[in-house]
């Protein structure tokens, strides 16, 4: 296998290859769907892709989607699947996923390896919790929004508020050094990226794997209050699937709400009657927040799963073995759910959007990311009520080039 084969097949690992017209964001348009991707909505539900050889059912329809991630034919084991396999060697799925690097990670786990994780966690994120929690958010908040009206305008909202808020609050929980957030905020955006070569991927996961080995053993020698200290406390977990779990977490519980913040910020200042009905009704926030993560869907490239065994969804037989996309923000657009659903409208009544997903894999963080986003919009609204974009729409970064999508920067002004 050529180093080009090798990199292509795998990065299909991390984002399934759809035709172009079906990913790609149309000019001017940072928050829709690809143009195709909305066309394709119109004549269907679900899909069956071709593309470069290579065969994707996807799926657009909201119910249809919910059937997909609830069913327990589908398998969300995307790094031992038979898709897996045929892209990559045996020694290349070996160098990749070794034992050590998969154990813990409960997303790309099958009932019941998947059961006992989640039922470990779930306690730990409980609506309870995320409630207390929410007096050091808003000290968090507050202070971010201090600093950078203090620095004065412009700033860049993802660097003085999105990416900080979040990584705080997700250290603070973990009970991870705050200091150390540049060296993991760095190794994270690279493993996020597209164009990521395998060989940094692996460098990138050993060296995630040694900072989080180095805390857990800290956390054994001297637990403390934060949640990282009662799994190495009070479970049964080993030390590969500790480091496992707690890379999971610390990645995701920064990466995405971080996009919410400065992508639904860009969403708003480009919908100033939006912004203007909030700041006036701020008891809309909750309606809002759910809005925005419909409306923004940054898990843009789907949720993979495959079929361990034939299975029917939406009138299609879909072959055990064979790949299934749910495409996020078709799905959240579907206007049997929703009207007008390319309209964002912060009053619209709450739906049942599958941002978080659905199912068993539903997002264990999702009740600490909508008291982030409710806090951080709230107090954006309140403290800085002319808050608008210091540069053209059109010269934002898009996160293109990554698995969530955002923006690279959010250069406001006040």
């Amino acid at each position: 296998m050529t180093t080009a084969e090798r990199q292509r097949n795998a990065a299909e690992l991390i984002r399934p290859q759809l035709p172009a017209e079906l990913i790609e964001k149309r000019a001017g348009c940072p928050f829709d769907p690809a143009a195709g991707l909305t066309e394709l909505s119109g004549q269907g539900r679900i899909h069956r892709i071709e593309h470069n050889g290579d065969t994707v059912w996807l799926v657009t329809g909201h119910d249809e989607a919910r059937a997909v991630l609830a069913a327990p034919q589908m398998s969300s084991d995307r790094i031992n699947s038979p898709r897996a396999r045929a892209l990559i060697s045996p020694e290349l799925h070996a160098e990749m996923f070794p034992p050590e690097r998969q154990a813990g990670s409960f997303i790309f786990m099958d009932a019941p390896r998947h059961t006992r994780f989640r039922r470990l966690l779930t306690g730990q994120f409980t609506v309870r919790r995320m409630r207390d929690l929410t007096p050091r958010i808003h000290e968090i908040v507050t202070e971010a929004l201090d600093a950078m009206i203090a620095k004065g305008a412009p700033a860049d909202l993802v660097h003085d508020f999105a990416l900080p808020v979040p990584s705080l609050v997700i250290c603070e929980l973990l009970g991870v050094d705050y200091g150390d957030r540049d060296e993991f905020q760095q190794r994270t955006a690279k493993l996020l990226s597209l164009h990521t070569t395998v060989d940094e991927q692996i460098k990138n996961n050993l060296a995630m794997r040694r900072f989080m080995q180095k805390l857990v053993r800290a956390k054994q020698e001297n637990p403390g209050n934060d949640l990282l200290s009662g799994l190495v406390r009070d479970t049964d977990l080993n030390e590969d699937e500790l480091v496992g779990i707690a890379n999971l977490l610390l990645i995701a519980g920064h990466e995405t709400t971080a996009n919410m913040l400065a992508l639904g910020t860009f969403a708003l200042l480009e919908h100033p009657d939006q912004w203007a009905r909030l700041h006036d009704d701020p008891e809309l926030i909750d309606n809002a927040v759910e809005e925005l993560l419909r409306y923004l869907s940054i898990i843009s490239s789907g949720v993979s799963r495959h079929a361990k065994e034939d299975v029917e969804i939406g009138g299609v037989t879909i072959r055990a073995g064979e790949t299934v996309v749910v495409s996020v923000p078709a799905v959240n657009r579907d206007d049997s759910q929703y009207d007008d659903p390319h309209e964002l409208r912060v009053d619209r009544p709450r739906g049942h959007h599958v941002a978080f997903g659905h199912g068993i894999h539903q997002c264990l963080g999702q009740q600490l990311a909508r008291v982030e986003m409710a806090v951080g919009f709230t107090e954006l609204l309140r403290r800085l009520p002319t808050l608008k974009l210091a540069v053209p729409a059109d010269e934002v970064p898009l996160r293109t080039d990554m698995s969530i999508y955002g923006v690279h920067s959010l250069p406001v002004t006040w």
